[in-house]
């Protein structure tokens, strides 16, 4: 007779953070974590004045987590009636239901809180996944790709002139920027320039307003890299543009790109692109290895640009939606 191990679902603890990082990081290698980056974000998301909805549970088999889910609500296009959805179970646990268990109980929770709109999402090589989510009556809103840069050998000769800030501007690392003027009126200003240049993001909801004090815990991140982010900076000492390289602490050799954005008054100056070459020229500097990057699939002008600089498209998230809150 084939022993079976026992299933338990239960609600999760900080206890489990490693084993949740643990279950991330192999059902989505692409974007491994840490139990401290974990908690981090748990941290921020708790903090924040409008006070989002947090539930998590692991699955254990055989006493060791090998699945979890979480509802959440994104902070960032945020509303009472809307929820972030995620169900992973690591490839060697599946075929016990284990999925099928976690998402009930998280379909329980959804209907308790009265849901009326839920976001999820899958890659597009997993079909098991596509399937699950499409099977549960999700359709697909959007696609964000996964775009990765090769720093070892990139000649950055052809590309001088493009790193040439416009008259009136210059470009400084977030740590020279405060160097100058001091932390506070740097945040401020970066917070500034960071705040419009959000709007423009591509997202499937409208982008809700972004406190200082959260803001502000960007830079309490453990993968904060200060002098990765690059800033245009005006003779007022306005931020005008910035690009993010964040690090990654499951993976010290790679580099994350944050937001890449520029005030609306100051587009189609090549902003950007020569904010994005400088902190591309400190990361190889500095011995980094990968560059990441994600882009939607709506926004043809970044990913036109990624291209340009030899970024190479990785299979694409894609993203789903039940019900709707209008």
């Amino acid at each position: 007779m084939t022993h079976i191990p026992t299933v338990t679902i239960r609600e999760a603890t900080p206890a489990d953070y490693a084993a949740i990082a643990r279950v991330v990081s192999t059902v989505t290698p692409q974007h491994p974590m840490t139990a401290e980056t974990l908690a981090h974000q748990v941290k921020v998301l708790t903090e924040n004045p409008l006070k989002p909805h947090l539930q998590d549970w692991v699955a254990e088999l055989g006493g060791e987590v090998v699945g979890q889910a979480v509802v959440y609500q994104s902070v960032g296009m945020f509303h009472p009636d809307r929820y972030n959805a995620e169900v992973m179970v690591i490839p060697r646990a599946q075929g016990y239901g284990i999925g099928t268990a976690l998402a009930n109980v998280l379909e329980a929770h959804l209907q308790e809180r009265g849901a009326k709109e839920i976001e999820a999402g899958a890659y597009e090589d997993d079909p098991m996944s596509l399937r699950f989510l499409i099977d549960r009556d999700f359709t697909e809103t959007m696609r964000f790709f996964d775009n990765v840069l090769t720093l070892e050998g990139f000649d950055f000769a052809p590309w001088q002139a493009q790193m040439q800030m416009p008259e009136g501007l210059r470009a400084l690392s977030l740590t020279q920027f405060k160097g100058e003027v001091g932390q506070e009126k740097a945040v401020q200003a970066f917070y500034g320039g960071f705040s419009e240049a959000r709007l423009d993001v591509p997202r499937t909801g409208e982008a809700t307003e972004l406190p200082f004090e959260t803001f502000v815990q960007r830079t309490t991140d453990p993968n904060h890299y200060p002098e990765g982010v690059w800033l245009a900076v005006n003779e007022a000492g306005d931020v005008v543009a910035l690009t993010e390289l964040w690090k990654n602490d499951a993976e010290p050799e790679r580099l994350d790109i944050g937001l890449t954005g520029t005030r609306q008054a100051w587009r189609r100056r090549g902003l950007g692109l020569a904010l994005k070459l400088r902190a591309m020229q400190v990361a190889q500097a500095a011995g980094y290895r990968e560059l990441w990057t994600g882009n939607a699939s709506t926004n043809a002008p970044m990913l036109a640009l990624n291209e340009r600089l030899g970024f190479k498209p990785r299979p694409a998230y894609i993203s789903f939606k039940r019900g709707s809150v209008e």
